[in-house]
């Protein structure tokens, strides 16, 4: 799955979306069109959440995030509003990043953490060495990554609303995906040179180390 992990998020984040908001408009109307439109993604995101199979700091978030937004898409009573009610969501997912950094536990740090921890690594000795500083900052920037993405997402769709009205939701779409991306790509580039930090760290290669001892030791046969 991995392989088409892109291909299969350009279908259910953006085509069937499409689909199901243009086949559905004139059917049901634009505002059941919209909250129609959302339940392929839903069900994908669900569906990605339970192959990992562990609910961490980064599952609680993607569930809690996917969660809240439906609620609050299913309670929003119109298109238009609904629309609205997704800029002041997005507001409030980049304050509470934002507050992560500010009290020096910057969201993304947890987020490589679980990545990390789901190879078999303890989570433990491994958060000590992230908070050493130059790990820290690289979090910090991933972490603001995150705040620019609500940002600048919700300035295209305050401008796509005032412009468009509910019409807008073709272009959201895509500049969400694209959005998406962008951030995906901020954040592999930032986990590589995480991977360069810890080769170059003594603590951070003794955990790894530690680690794989570890696992060998569970693996040999018992005598």
């Amino acid at each position: 799955m991995k392989k088409y992990l892109a291909l299969f998020d350009i279908v259910f984040y953006v085509v069937l979306p499409l689909v199901i908001w243009h086949g559905g408009r004139d059917l049901i109307g634009d505002y059941y069109a919209m909250l129609l439109s959302s339940v392929p993604g839903i069900l994908y995101s669900v569906y990605r959440f339970i192959k990992v199979k562990k609910l961490n700091t980064l599952g609680i978030f993607l569930l809690g995030s996917l969660v809240i937004g439906s609620v609050i898409d299913v309670l929003s009573g119109s298109a238009l509003q609904l629309l609205w009610n997704q800029v002041y969501y997005n507001f409030f997912l980049a304050g509470l990043f934002l507050l992560t950094i500010l009290i020096k536990k910057p969201l993304s740090l947890y987020f490589g953490l679980d990545v990390i921890e789901l190879q078999g690594v303890p989570r433990e000795p491994l958060r000590k060495v992230f908070f050493k500083r130059k790990f820290y900052i690289v979090f910090v920037l991933l972490t603001a990554a995150f705040i620019l993405r609500y940002i600048i997402g919700n300035l295209f769709q305050i401008h796509f609303i005032n412009e468009y009205g509910v019409d807008a939701f073709d272009e959201l779409i895509v500049v969400k995906q694209i959005l998406g991306w962008v951030t995906s790509g901020a954040m592999v580039l930032g986990f590589l040179y995480i991977g360069k930090l810890i080769k170059e760290d003594t603590d951070a290669r003794n955990v790894f180390q530690e680690s794989h001892l570890m696992k060998n030791k569970e693996s040999e046969p018992e005598q």
